[in-house]
């Protein structure tokens, strides 16, 4: 037998394949390497081979993540034009000022080359007076001030509706990934959530604060500006207007690809995250078993297909600047040629072609701003389409209306499959009696901590249910669920903010008196009252550093105020010594009189105080029984008991 038919024999069938990539597939094929040799021609042929694949590639990924199969979604556009339209809609007075003020800046800035029109005109006629042209020439002047005022005006308003739109954008995105259920966060990829709440985020917020509002008022100044052109003389506008439709072909040309780009470029950010975090987390594994090598290059494996994933972005943006040249600069050229030709014919004066020059020359900005901000969009409206996605995921619970009669939980024929098809639980019952202390024991991987999450509610089994005086825990209500039911596992979190902050999550309300009872009943007062502000002492990332024991003791004091009748320990006190935590667990053990405990460990001195014992093996409880009565049967938990104390 080889040792991959061992190796088969042991995991589930294609375990191996969802963290091992297959070894003799690329990371890109070769279709996408660029040739060294060949013409010119030849070349560029190849390039626009690698441009097309690049396309289906990226319409194959924009495709796949509207539905995936692991993992989080991604929204449709049309999503996120309610979604700015939700923003928008509750601004009505902010953004008609900002429209008003830029669109009064526009038309100052449009007079300017009118009124120099009508000096060239008057200046040429001949025999006009000092007074007037010193009239134009302070009228131009008087213009501009009111212009610059204008624009400062329109730029301090535009700064503060694009914080504000930011500060709402920013609470919505904050609201979505709390309602997410926590079974699915646990099921996508540490880096896809990382890079949607950093890189999204941020790039959400930079297109807020600058590129919407800087498009808006490009988008103003250069309607207004072709409008003024076709005031000032219909037949030079016609060089401008004509280079309108190309422009508007180049720009929806670019608009229907660049969404599927963006959103495969985010896409790849969270596979480099992913890995890169999965590396650091295990790095100790990683350098356990040697896998340096293979991480390293599965990371070089992920920044290749990033790369080809901008380069398509890159080719889309150099095709449309390319036509955005073309755009600018030929119509000058025109009006200049048609111009001479009009004034030749008596068509149009010298004012009227100095004023269609100028105009020319003042749209571009704003237009070549427009542009650049509708490409900035694109990538903001990507990143806002995978956070939006978030809001996609389904709720794994509909909470009812109905209230628990009593406090006594019950589970009925409970399985859980975490793959479709390979139940970690089988059929398992579970009676608590209210007041009791129920201890799951077994070997690692038996199913101990999948049954302690059915029983706190967390995830929803496959069939069966658990039941708290009658009412199924999933359908509960989350605040009404916590107050019943609650869960402590061996991991735990510090958030930012004092240790008072920390522990009254789930009853804000409670006085420190609450907060001191509920520290010294897990034996961490002491420690507590000696940092520098007591309870106001600011912990968490950059702030006072906890121990993990310390921040696992926090975590059961924030317990012990939420104060459920049920409490689910999953190895609450794996982070503290065996001695600290017997003791802890000793000085607690008033505190839970009264509470029904179901206590998941390895550590089998829990379970020598629990009044019954559940052994659980292969998903199923196999033993069920006092201290006394297992080891007298000697079966199973006997023989772990042996191994504990030998």
């Amino acid at each position: 037998m080889t040792e991959r038919e061992a190796l088969d024999r042991v995991y589930l069938p294609g375990s191996a394949e969802t963290w091992q990539p297959p070894a003799d597939e690329p990371a890109i094929p070769d279709a996408l390497r660029p040739p060294t040799t060949g013409t010119r021609r030849e070349r560029l042929q190849a390039w626009r081979g690698r441009h097309l694949l690049r396309e289906q590639r990226a319409k194959d990924t924009f495709t796949n993540s509207r539905n995936p199969e692991r993992g989080l979604p991604v929204a449709s556009s049309s999503a996120v034009g309610n979604f700015l339209k939700s923003l928008l809609g509750n601004r009505k007075p902010i953004v008609v000022g900002l429209l008003v003020l830029h669109a009064l800046a526009a038309v100052a800035g449009l007079a300017v080359p009118r009124i120099l029109g009508t000096l060239v005109d008057s200046a040429s006629a001949g025999g006009t007076a000092v007074d007037t042209l010193n009239a134009l020439a302070l009228a131009v002047a008087a213009v501009v001030v009111l212009q610059a005022l204008l624009t400062f005006a329109a730029r301090w308003i535009s700064a503060v509706f694009g914080q504000d739109l930011l500060a709402a954008a920013r609470e919505y995105v904050v609201r979505t990934v709390l309602r997410l259920p926590l079974s699915k966060v646990e099921g996508a990829s540490t880096g896809d959530l990382v890079t949607r709440v950093t890189r999204d985020v941020g790039t959400m917020s930079e297109s807020v604060r600058w590129a919407l509002p800087q498009a808006v008022v490009a988008l103003v100044t250069t309607v207004l500006t072709l409008g003024a052109m076709v005031l000032n003389s219909p037949l030079l506008s016609l060089p401008l207007l004509l280079s309108v439709p190309a422009l508007a072909i180049a720009v929806t040309r670019y608009l229907k690809r660049a969404p599927a780009g963006y959103i495969t470029e985010g896409s790849t950010y969270s596979d480099i995250n992913t890995t890169l975090t999965e590396t650091v987390e295990g790095a100790r594994t990683v350098e356990a078993l040697g896998l340096q090598g293979r991480r390293t290059r599965l990371g070089d494996a992920d920044i290749e297909v990033s790369a080809q994933a901008e380069r398509y972005t890159m080719s889309l943006r150099n095709l449309l600047f390319s036509v955005i040249d073309f755009a600018y600069n030929s119509p000058l050229v025109w009006t200049l040629l048609l111009g001479g030709v009009g004034y030749a014919n008596g068509w149009v004066s010298l004012g009227q072609i100095t004023t269609a020059v100028l105009y020319i020359q003042a749209v571009v900005a704003p237009l070549d701003q427009l542009v650049a901000n509708v490409d900035r969009l694109q990538v903001g409206v990507a990143s806002t389409t995978r956070l939006l996605g978030i809001a996609e995921v389904p709720q794994d619970r509909e909470p009812g209306e109905d209230t628990p009669d009593g406090v006594k939980l019950t589970g009925v024929d409970l399985r859980f499959a975490y793959r479709e098809g390979h139940d970690v639980l089988h059929g398992v019952d579970v009676d608590l009696i209210p007041g009791e202390r129920l201890a799951i024991v077994g070997p690692s991987g038996s199913g101990k901590s999948t049954l302690g999450r059915l029983l706190a509610g967390i995830n929803r089994p496959r069939t069966g249910a658990v039941t708290v005086g009658g009412v199924n825990l999933v359908d509960l209500q989350l605040d009404v669920l916590r107050t019943e039911v609650a869960l402590v596992t061996q991991e735990h979190h510090v958030f930012v903010g004092t240790i008072r902050d920390n522990i009254v999550l789930a009853r804000e309300d409670s006085p420190d008196a609450a907060v001191i009872e509920a520290l010294q009943a897990v034996d961490a007062w002491g420690w507590v009252k000696r940092l520098p502000d007591g309870l106001g002492t600011v912990v968490g990332s950059g702030k006072v550093k906890l121990t993990p024991a310390q921040a696992q003791q926090i975590a059961l004091a924030r317990l012990v105020v939420a104060d459920p009748h049920t409490l689910v320990l999953d190895e609450a006190t794996s982070l503290i010594d065996p001695r600290t935590a017997r003791h802890l667990e000793g000085s607690m053990s008033v505190l839970l009189e009264g509470r029904a405990v179901v206590a998941i460990a390895h550590r089998l001195h829990t379970a020598h105080d629990a009044d019954r014992i559940a052994v659980v093996i292969d998903g199923r409880i196999a033993e069920l029984g006092s201290h006394d009565e297992l080891v007298d049967a000697g079966g199973a938990y006997a023989e772990l008991w042996q191994a504990w104390t030998s």
